[in-house]
């Protein structure tokens, strides 16, 4: 099993930035794919940016050269750097971790990004 705890979401004006946050702790070994998604009200909830273990990083088009995955292995914490934010970027952003044995998807309990002025 797999915890994700995540923070970092909040209220921002358009333009502005925000950094996400999951730290996750249990049987990490685990886990071939890290990243995050977001749902929006009416929506489904989207792909946003991943790491892979066989070593690629993917982005979602919607937010390629806007937002920037990154972690840190030391802290088992995995960033998601959010800028120039505009309000089709307000959801609930969720960490998401996949483990390739047994297919077992791992979410975090989600966190709110509001893009207004």
């Amino acid at each position: 099993q797999v915890q994700l705890v995540e923070s970092g979401g909040g209220l921002v004006q358009p333009g502005g930035s925000l950094r996400l946050s999951c730290t996750a702790s249990g049987n990490i070994v685990s886990i071939n794919v890290m990243g995050w998604y977001r749902q929006a009200p009416g929506k489904e909830r989207e792909s946003l940016a991943h790491f892979h273990s066989r070593g690629t990083t993917t982005y979602a088009d919607s937010v390629k050269g806007r937002f920037t995955i990154a972690r840190d292995n030391a802290k088992n914490t995995v960033y998601l750097q959010m800028n120039s934010l505009q309000p089709e970027d307000t959801a609930v952003y969720y960490c998401h971790f996949y483990g390739l044995v047994g297919g077992k998807h791992y979410w975090g309990q989600g966190t709110q990004v509001t893009v207004s002025s």
